[in-house]
């Protein structure tokens, strides 16, 4: 491994560990064996460092990119929308203990913003690829042409968010497990088809 993913896999263990707002590049750099100095040949600052671990090493992000990867018009509708949704909770489950104290501290917040919109991406690019496939869906003729693909895609990507959020609550009834994604899309395949 080179010294990019060295220091990569430090800053994604530490953030997981003591949330993002919580750690520094000097500790992150130090994690890795190295000064922070070289932590700044790879990442021009926090923000990128940040955005760059959620993108690369954040548990999830790739099933759910690859979920939303979807080719319209084939396969069973429900199936490929509970794909999405498992992914969706396993990233945001994943998600949360890291990026939870940014929050709390306005200039970090800020920074990850603008490093998000830099790059062009950020949370609602997740919903734009979600709906999207629907929009596609709609053209294939399996979802109604009269149902708001954005607002579709934001109701069940809405449930999975405060579903991975209430079982990090550990919230009374609250169900854990692949089998949860189930309920939310026959509720949204209801409204859909």
């Amino acid at each position: 491994m080179g010294t990019r993913d060295v220091i990569l896999d430090a800053a994604a263990a530490m953030m997981a560990e003591h949330g993002l707002a919580n750690v520094t590049t000097r500790q992150i750099a130090r994690a890795a064996g190295f000064t922070e100095a070289a932590l700044y040949k790879h990442f021009a600052n926090k923000a990128e460092l940040i955005v760059a671990v959620i993108r690369e090493r954040s548990a999830g992000a790739g099933e759910l990119m690859a979920a939303l990867d979807l080719e319209p018009g084939t396969g069973d509708l429900a199936e490929r929308l509970a794909q999405v949704a498992r992914a969706a909770i396993g990233f945001y489950r994943t998600g949360f203990p890291m990026l939870a104290s940014m929050f709390a501290d306005p200039a970090t917040f800020a920074a990850h913003k603008d490093e998000l919109r830099a790059q062009g991406m950020g949370p609602h690019k997740l919903n734009e690829a979600l709906a999207a496939y629907l929009r596609a869906e709609q053209r294939h003729g399996r979802v109604r042409p009269d149902v708001d693909a954005d607002a579709a895609a934001g109701l069940l990507l809405g449930a999975c968010f405060q579903h991975a959020f209430l079982g990090h609550m550990d919230s009374p009834g609250h169900r854990d497990g692949d089998a949860d994604a189930a309920p939310f899309v026959h509720a949204l395949i209801a409204g859909l088809g």
